[in-house]
């Protein structure tokens, strides 16, 4: 939710099984989005196209050029604007991600984020990634928020899954990757964060009335 690092990873690995003249889709590869162990590439191309491709020579030339296309990215539109605002208003902020410290830290860094949230809770910090709802209960815990109390913004349906099984208001904000994937009961979908200001959600989310968080639409 910080950039948009679903789609350049997405497509190096679609430019990978071409070279070994097999195909990956979406509708595949959506197991990995938001998660980690979801759809393994490397047992799936291997199925494919009969060769298995070494974990340790690729992994690492993987996330080097993972790295280099994610450098071009911008930062999604009116993630800023919404950490500002929260500030503005006294509402504490936390990043809660599937990935790595090590991944999440210099992008919050970079794009001059990581003054403006109060905890950052990555992979490394629980034993379950989403769906699970681990990594957003730790933080809320960290906040010191109850479960209820906050909001959840995400752009894939494992994120989504993990919100609401973490009792927590979920709003869908799909990127350019997951727009065309089916959104497991968000309370409120967005565009981008820019569409709303977060008292407007705050009225959105009033008018879901008879819904908990964590429930969902259905």
């Amino acid at each position: 939710m910080i950039i948009d690092s679903e789609t350049p990873l997405f497509e190096i690995w679609q430019e990978i099984y071409r070279e070994q003249a097999a195909a990956l889709t979406l509708e595949e590869w959506q197991h990995a989005l938001g998660t980690q162990g979801g759809f393994d590439p490397y047992t799936d191309l291997a199925g494919k196209c009969g060769r298995l491709l070494e974990r340790e020579t690729w992994v690492a030339r993987i996330r080097d050029e993972h790295w280099r296309r994610c450098e071009g990215q911008p930062l999604l539109p009116g993630v800023a604007d919404r950490l500002l605002e929260a500030r503005s208003l006294g509402i504490a902020a936390a990043v809660a991600s599937s990935s790595s410290k090590a991944w999440v830290a210099p992008w919050l860094e970079r794009h001059g984020l990581r003054g403006l949230v109060q905890a950052v809770c990555t992979r490394d910090d629980v034993a379950a990634v989403k769906p699970a709802p681990d990594l957003f209960l730790l933080a809320a815990a960290r906040l010191g928020i109850p479960p209820a109390d906050c909001l959840v913004f995400e752009d894939s349906p494992n994120g989504l899954r993990a919100a609401h099984a973490a009792g927590m208001w979920a709003v869908a904000v799909p990127n350019a990757l997951t727009r065309s994937l089916a959104m497991p009961s968000p309370h409120v979908v967005l565009t981008s964060l820019a569409a709303r200001t977060l008292i407007q959600l705050r009225d959105d989310l009033r008018a879901c009335a008879g819904l908990a968080p964590g429930a969902g639409r259905v």
